[in-house]
């Protein structure tokens, strides 16, 4: 396929989801709290994806992703700008879920929507040919794209997908804690994590980005 059919096709899809009224549709379940604002980048070109959890309310205002603190924090984990980071020719951005699912009893934002997955993820990462690296942010995200760490501790799931000698498979998948303030406890129980698993990733991310 060429670049320019590439480029096509995924621009359907995305333009597809951002259209997506699945969850408003859906016969069962909670109604979202807010009208669907679905948060989605990424172009064919992309050799990194981020795959989050799903929006929360600062992103379904701005309809930028990561455009909070945990952005901040994901950034200094990448080592990159923030210039680079949404570059969408290089970066693309897919959370589990799209919209802003609401929040928890606790105060937390609830899961990502079951709808969004099996709908819309095998159709997009069809589409981004060229990913040499995917960064799985929470347990959501690794739970699908790596089915084979499910169950396994947050910890060790991290610590063997970032510091391990990357293997053939391609792209790369690297699992990540979700950088918001409610994993400071975890932060501050793993040391390793920066001192071990940050640099990993910088190295993977700058190889990555400099092959694109």
């Amino acid at each position: 396929m060429s670049n320019e059919a590439a480029e096509r096709r995924l621009a359907t899809v995305l333009a597809e989801v951002r259209a997506c009224r699945l969850c408003v549709e859906a016969p069962r379940g909670a109604p979202l709290p807010h009208p669907p604002r679905p948060v989605v980048r990424g172009y064919a070109s992309a050799t990194l994806a981020i795959c989050g959890q799903a929006p929360g309310t600062r992103v379904h205002a701005s309809g930028v992703p990561f455009s909070d603190p945990s952005g901040v924090r994901l950034r200094a984990w990448m080592g990159v700008t923030d210039e680079m980071f949404y570059d969408e020719r290089r970066i693309a951005i897919v959370p589990m879920g799209f919209c802003f699912p609401g929040l928890g009893p606790t105060g937390g934002d609830l899961p990502p929507r079951r709808e969004c997955a099996p709908r819309w993820r095998a159709e997009i990462f069809s589409a981004l040919p060229r990913l040499s690296l995917i960064l799985l942010i929470g347990r959501y995200a690794q739970d699908w794209h790596a089915p084979a760490f499910r169950g396994f501790p947050l910890d060790a799931v991290v610590r063997e997908s970032c510091t391990a000698a990357p293997g053939v498979a391609q792209p790369r998948l690297m699992a990540l804690p979700h950088p918001s303030w409610r994993n400071n406890s975890w932060l501050k129980r793993n040391p390793w994590f920066d001192s071990e698993v940050v640099p990993a990733l910088q190295a993977a991310v700058r190889a990555c980005l400099a092959a694109g």
